[in-house]
């Protein structure tokens, strides 16, 4: 659907994006992923027709952007400022306008779950609700590929999970999502395939339930740094990572880890074990290091 081939781009002494290349294939949804200043928001531009590569090339459905994709895309932005004093099914109508092709406005109602708001003012929408009126919007011109970037920032969990519904059954029309995201779960439940970049370059690239289990072969296990004894000895133990008053020991062989535990006349009151997600890996690869 879209190939991207060894993609750049430069600004005064910054590569931003430094010869990347991927494609993504029709019908799945493709994540990016990275921490601030990786390089994703410059990619998913450059694929979006929003910025101009400095050298690499774009193809949709193995042309060059043009009037085609303009057409057949639609992208669902972070931010989008929406015009004032006007109801929701007058947005819906007058982006209707735009296109030549368009989606019934009934359907998108029902898709996205306007229906209890359509005859409000935009300035009284809930977070949730404007987001979900972004997605119709987004869709107005039945879209080949649609771009969602950064779609449930600032949203509750019911908010959240809604949308993910909303993701999904857009994705089973056989349509090709391009998602970026902060929150890992998000992706790892959503996307088909992911990339993960930073400085500018492709780091981990795959299916994300491929990509954990290439990466991590332990489990985690928490315990409050409170309940280890100032002579604690670690040696035991693959890998201790102190997080938050936590200590996170990565255990091939948890019986085993429990046991050594014990031993040490430590309490396992508040122990928990768990697999490694996305947000692991995602550490991992690009460090705990906070970024600007």
């Amino acid at each position: 659907m879209i190939e991207a081939e060894n993609l750049c781009k430069h600004y005064a002494g910054i590569k931003a994006v430094d010869g990347v290349s991927f494609s993504i294939p029709r019908g799945v949804c493709f994540g990016l992923l990275g921490p601030n200043g990786a390089g994703k928001t410059t990619t998913v531009e450059m694929l979006e027709g929003i910025k101009t590569p400095t050298s690499g090339q774009i193809r949709y459905k193995g042309e060059p952007l043009g009037k085609r994709f303009r057409n057949e895309a639609g992208i669902m932005f972070q931010h989008t400022a929406l015009q004032e004093y006007i109801r929701v099914d007058e947005v819906l109508k007058m982006f209707q306008q735009f296109y030549t092709k368009t989606r019934p406005i009934d359907e998108l109602v029902e898709i996205c779950a306007l229906e209890e708001f359509l005859s409000r003012d935009t300035r009284k929408l809930s977070g949730g609700q404007k987001q979900r009126l972004l997605l119709a919007i987004a869709l107005i011109n039945d879209p080949e590929v649609v771009f969602l970037d950064e779609p449930t920032t600032g949203l509750d969990p019911q908010s959240r999970r809604n949308l993910w519904h909303q993701v999904r059954r857009i994705k089973a029309e056989n349509k090709t999502l391009v998602l970026t995201t902060h929150y890992m779960e998000e992706a790892f439940e959503l996307c088909d395939e992911i990339i993960i970049m930073d400085h500018g370059t492709i780091i981990a690239q795959g299916n994300p339930k491929t990509l954990l289990a290439n990466h991590f072969d332990k489990s985690v296990i928490t315990l409050p740094l409170s309940a280890l004894p100032k002579d604690f000895q670690a040696d035991e133990f693959s890998t201790l990572h102190p997080q938050d008053g936590q200590m996170e020991i990565l255990s091939k062989d948890v019986d085993t880890t429990i046991h050594h535990l014990a031993a040490q006349k430590i309490s396992l009151q508040q122990l928990q074990v768990r697999s490694p997600t996305l947000e692991d890996l995602f550490l991992e690869l690009t460090g705990h290091h906070l970024r600007t």
